[in-house]
Formats: C-alpha cells, structure tokens, sequence
C-alpha cells in the first residue's frame, strides 16, 4: 500500500510539474496550424497568414489552452500587416479529442502605417470610403488589439472588438481643412465606436477632446463627442475658410465645444446639436457699419475683448448669447446681446453701454456727455427680405431719454417705418427738446412743446444725412410745435402746418410760424402733375442765410424766395431786403485788386449795407445758371451772371461800381456824356467789371477798371431806385 501511494504521488507530482510548466511555460506545436489558417481563410480567402509553431499555455482554471503564435504576417498580394501576436482559445476535452474548433481569435499588430491598413482592407474590400480616406491620409501609424468570434460553421460573429491607438496622424480633408499631429485611442465594436484622449491641430491650432463616440441606431449612426482648445491665436485664413464674407484680422480665442449629429445614406447630417463656449481675448475683423455720424470716432474694425459667447444649436434653432468688451471708437464700452434663429428669421436683444466714447445725432443737435454712461438698448428681428425691425429701441443717458416703437430699416440701415417716437433731451446749445412722433395709417403727427431745429436746417442745406430717410409710398406730416429754435438766437413760436411726401419727395407743404407779432415764417409747396412751386418768407432772415459759410456777419434783413420746377428744370427768384454784411471773401478781393481799399475797409470793420439783393436763377441736375444776381446799397452796387457746376467749376462776371459814381452818373443822366468821359486824366471811372472761375476750392479772380456804365447796369440800378 505504501508503494502503491509513492507511486501516486511521484506520477501526481510529474502531472502536477507538467500542468505548471504548460500553465506557465508552455509548449510549441503544429497542430493548430491549420485550424488558424482555416480561420483566416474564411475571412477573405485571398489572405495569406505566415505561422510558425503555435506555443499552447495551459489554462487549468478555465479548462482551456491558450494558444499563441508570435510574429506572423497577414498579406494580401502586396499588401502586408505585421503582427505582435495571433491568440485563442480552445477547451482542453476538445484538443484531447482532437475534435477541437476554434471560437475565437486575438490578434495584437506591431506598429502599422495606416495607409498600408487601409491598403490591406481594400484589398478586402474596396468601398468609396476606404477610397476616400486613402486619398486624404498623408501620414500615421497605428497599433491595435482585434477580437474575434466565431460560430459553429466558423462563420465570425458580429461582435467583434477593435481597440488600440493612433499616432502622429494627417489629414488632408480639403483645402479648407487640414488636420495634423492627430492622436488618440480607440475602442471599437459591431455597434459603437469610441474615441478618447484625442489631441490633433487644425492649422498648426491644438484641439483636445475627452471623447467622440459613435452608435449605431438602426441604419443610422449617432456622434456625439467634445472639442476644446486652450487660448490660442488662430490665423485668420482659418476664419477666412468659414466665413469668407468677414474680413478678420486677429483671433485670441479658446473653446469648449460638445455637439451630436446623425449620418443617414448617403452621408446626410441630421439632427445636429452643438454646445460651445468660447471666450476672446482679441477678436478684430473690419466692418462696412456707416455709422459715422452717431460715433464720431469709430474705426474700421471691431475689436471684442474679454468676451464670452454662448452658442447652442438644435435643429433649425440657434441661440447665441454674448457679453465682455467692444472697442468700436477709442475707448472700451461693453455690449451684452442675444441672437436667436428660428428656422429663417433672426431675433436680437441688445444693450450696450457707451461710457468714455463719443455719441452724436447731428440731426437732432445732441452730443452725449463724455463722462457719463449712455445705455443703448433695443430688440427686434431680421428676416429673408433683408428688413430689420426693431420692436423697441431707447437710448438713456442722464436725463436724456430716447425711444422709438416698431421701427423698420432696409438691409443698408436705411430708415423705412416706425410707429412712435419720443424724444426728451438736452441738446449741444443746451435747448431743451421735448417731441412725440406718432406714425397712424401712413400719417404723422409730431407733437411738441420745444424742438431745436438747427442741426435740421443745417442738414437741409448741406443735403447731408438724408439718405437714410426713406419715404417710397404716400405720407403725410402733421405738425404742432409751441416753439421752434432756428439757431440759439431765433425762435419762432406756434410752429403749425402739414408736409405731404411721396416717393421721398415734398409733393405738397404749409408751414406757418411767428417770430413776433408782426414778424412771420411761412413755407409753401404746390404740386400738380406737370410743375411744382416752391415759396418761402422769413421776415428774418439771418437764421437763414448765415448758415451759408462764404457769408459772415449777416445781420438782420427779410428773405422771399421762389422755385418753379418743371421736370428735371427748376427757374428760382431769391431776394433779401435791408441787411448788413461784415465778411465776404470773393467781394473783398475784387474790392482789394480794384484799389478800392476804403470800401474793403468798410466791410471788414462795421460792414455794407445793402438795400436789396436779387437773384434769379435756374437749375438742372449739377449746373446752376445765374441769369442775373444784382445787389445795391448806400456804398457799392454790383451785376453778375455766369454758372456753377456743382463740386467742379465756378465760372462767373460781373461789374462793381462805388455808390458815390453812381448818384452823380445818374444825377447828371442830361450831360452824362462829360460824366463818363472826364476833362482830366482818371475821371470818370466808374467802377470795375471782374471774372471769377475755376475749381471752388482754387477760384481766379480778375478786375479791369471800366469807365462807362452799361446801359443795363443803369437800368437796374434805376429801377432799384424808384422803389425807395
């Protein structure tokens, strides 16, 4: 019995020996050769798998061999992918019964250039994608782990499992696009794919993400991951790529980007959802704004810093939310706004807070503060017809409110509608404006206690800042102010009338004012479908005519005028009665040149004094034609004519006589013969004729002594006369 249990244990103790060394050590064999070969045929029965032994390792355990071969290549013609290993699992009752098949297989890759993967798998099965993909893949290596399972038949089974990592990637996916440096592992099967520690740079831009994952839904696929990228400056041709309309010139950013999307057949993108976060540091790009005449100092490019935005996108709906710094002058100002899009229509609210930077209505004769804080807020939508409609706009800056209800401009930011309009502020002459515009069926009524108009007027002459009114159709102003500021000087009170526009053109007028009780302002226009005429009275009208800038020291004086327009023809009649002059630059060079020093003397200290001045006159497009401008007065008299091309050519002549000449010529009309003649050298000059022409900004004046009079000179000046 002793040597009966000796025996056992020595025979247990060799079985025990050999069970450790196939469990630890192993054997090699030949004998799966085939099986594994098999296998592989059955995948693509053009591949080609180099085996050597196959070394089994024990898996007592389990009751199962591992087997696995070391350095075997798979080739398909010319295309070959190294191997680490090749693994699998077989039951030890199956090996002993030499019955045995395989269920699975485990093969582990050397280092592989993923072109000589995609390469292999064409050989497989060559589809578009591998296709494309070959064409885009510049560089890259890959390592992976694949894990197959087979059924009864030998047939794999679709769950297999694919991990491993990719390294030192580029991609070419358009002239647009350009991806380098890519990184990251990889964990894929039948139904998901998922991506992690991905690192690649987009245009020398480092982009990380945590995740990208990849599902399969029916016969669609689901994608969702994240992308993010430290504080970077981006070249603007990458921006350029997106957004070729923008004109950028730095981006500083960093960003936090999740989104999700289907791909359907065909490629399609559907359902696509994108979060991000994205923060500026320096975020310049031009701009086209014509705002100039509200921010005085605005440059040509925006700058926004330490700005954030908020983006989601779902759908057909986008909701952007910002705030931080805005440089749109000198100065910093901040701006906080929302932008929604609801499939083609886009919402905006905005504020934005102007503190050191300049503000100007030159319209309305304002100026903001430059130590105050102005608030600018408004709200509305931009639709496909490229109209923009703001639903409430105001403007609030100390004590000076501003609001405006449904107003609507066109895609230049020309003005085209509103519906109220209320206006409480100081102006830059510290007058006091209080108004209410109110827009009903295409009638406007605008009601106020106190308007200063100057700037208005200002604009009217200069025909400057206009164009953004835009009156296309048929509408009618109505009109009651209780006092009215032509300059800080002039006031007309009870200020009553109505304007009647169409197609951005006064078709019909009244206005009707006092400057006193026996003073008067009254406008009128008339049309009908062949002429329109056009009259104004002031009886001052210095608020008027000062404003021209080669007139200085205009005082007092009573203005009539009056405009025929017949087609694109306009015949006009001006005349000013009883005023003072003080500076006329063209009028005290003739004076100069004729040697006429005294007079020029005159005009510069006290000023001339004239009794009338007449002008008649006709336009048609840029030219104006001065059939006859006559002016008379106690110490010169002067005739002119000529015409003038509006910004390109003065062209004018004309004759100046001393008062003093003309009341003895005409007190001596019997004899005026010895008069214009003279017994003694130099007598009986009369005056000068003179030409003035040229560019306006580099006028030639000339004079020539004259000693006679032209008939029509003295004919006018008689006619002057006899009124007095």
């Amino acid at each position: 019995m002793k040597k009966f249990l000796k025996i056992f244990l020595f025979f247990f103790l060799i079985i025990m020996i050999f069970i450790i060394f196939l469990s630890t050590v192993g054997i090699e064999t030949s004998k799966l050769n085939t099986h594994i070969q098999k296998i592989v045929k059955n995948l693509d029965s053009e591949i080609e798998i180099e085996l050597e032994k196959v070394k089994i390792i024990l898996d007592p355990i389990n009751l199962k061999i591992n087997a696995k071969t070391i350095g075997s290549n798979l080739s398909i013609g010319d295309a070959t992918i190294e191997t680490e290993n090749i693994r699998t699992n077989i039951s030890i009752d199956s090996f002993l019964k030499n019955d045995f098949s395989i269920k699975n297989i485990f093969i582990s890759s050397k280092s592989v250039q993923i072109k000589d993967l995609i390469s292999f798998a064409r050989k497989i099965q060559n589809t578009p994608e591998l296709y494309l993909l070959e064409k885009k893949l510049k560089k890259g290596f890959l390592i992976f782990d694949l894990d197959l399972e087979f059924d009864n038949e030998g047939r794999v089974k679709d769950n297999f499992k694919l991990t491993g990592f990719i390294k030192d990637t580029k991609l070419e996916i358009s002239k647009r696009y350009n991806f380098d440096k890519i990184n990251l592992i990889f964990d894929l099967n039948s139904n998901s794919s998922r991506f992690k520690e991905i690192r690649f740079d987009l245009d020398n831009i480092p982009i990380t993400s945590e995740k990208i994952i990849i599902k399969k839904i029916n016969n669609d696929f689901l994608i969702e991951g994240d992308l993010k990228n430290k504080k970077s400056l981006f070249d603007k041709k990458i921006f350029d790529k997106f957004f070729p309309k923008l004109n950028f010139k730095t981006i500083n950013l960093s960003s936090k980007n999740e989104f999700s999307f289907l791909i359907r057949n065909k490629f399609q993108i559907k359902d696509l959802k994108i979060s991000s976060k994205v923060e500026f540091d320096d975020f310049k790009f031009k701009h086209n704004f014509n705002l100039k005449e509200f921010f005085p100092n605005i440059k040509n490019e925006i700058n926004l810093s330490n700005h954030i935005i908020d983006l989601n996108y779902d759908k057909k709906n986008l909701i952007i939310k910002g705030n931080g710094n805005l440089f749109l002058q000198d100065k910093k100002d901040s701006i906080k706004y929302k932008i929604t899009k609801n499939d083609k229509n886009f919402e905006f609210e905005t504020n934005l807070i102007i503190e050191q930077n300049p503000i100007s209505i030159n319209l309305l004769g304002f100026e903001k503060k430059l130590n105050s804080n102005a608030i600018i807020s408004f709200k509305g939508t931009y639709n496909p017809d490229k109209k923009i409609f703001i639903k409430n706009f105001s403007f609030n800056e100390d004590k000076n409110h501003m609001s405006i209800n449904d107003l609507t401009l066109d895609n230049n930011l020309k003005f085209q509608n509103f519906k109220k309009i209320n206006l409480d502020y100081l102006d830059k002459d510290l007058i006091e404006n209080k108004l209410i515009l109110i827009n009903e069926n295409e009638i406007i009524s605008i009601i106020g206690t106190k308007f200063n108009a100057n700037g208005l007027i200002e604009d009217l002459i200069n025909g400057e800042n206009l164009e953004r009114v835009k009156i296309d159709k048929k509408l009618d102003l109505k009109i009651k102010i209780d006092k009215v500021f032509l300059d800080k000087d002039h006031i007309v009170n009870n200020l009553i009338g109505k304007i009647e526009f169409k197609n951005n053109e006064i078709l019909n007028a009244i206005l009707n004012a006092n400057f006193s009780k026996f003073k008067k302002l009254k406008f009128t226009v008339t049309s009908n479908k062949s002429e329109k005429v056009t009259t104004l009275y002031l009886d001052e009208a210095e608020p008027l005519v000062k404003r021209y800038k080669f007139i200085k020291g205009f005082r007092k004086g009573s203005l009539d005028f009056y405009s025929l327009k017949k087609g694109i023809n306009t015949i006009s009649n001006l005349k000013i009665y009883d005023f003072k002059l003080k500076e006329l630059p063209i009028l005290t060079k003739i004076l100069t040149l004729a040697s006429l020093q005294g007079i020029a003397d005159i005009l510069s200290g006290e000023g001339i004094t004239f009794d009338e001045f007449e002008m008649n006159f006709s336009n048609e497009n840029k030219l104006i034609k001065i059939d006859e401008m006559y002016a008379i007065g106690p110490a010169i008299s002067i005739l002119m004519d000529g015409y003038i091309e509006r910004n390109k050519l003065v062209s004018l002549r004309g004759s100046l006589v001393p008062a003093t000449t003309i009341n003895k010529a005409i007190g001596n009309i019997p004899i005026l013969g010895k008069i214009l003649v003279g017994s003694k050298t130099g007598e009986g000059v009369f005056g000068v004729s003179f030409k003035i022409k040229g560019p306006p900004k580099n006028l030639e004046t000339t004079v020539n002594p004259i000693k006679t009079l032209t008939p029509r000179f003295i004919t006018r000046t008689l006619e002057k006369i006899k009124k007095y």
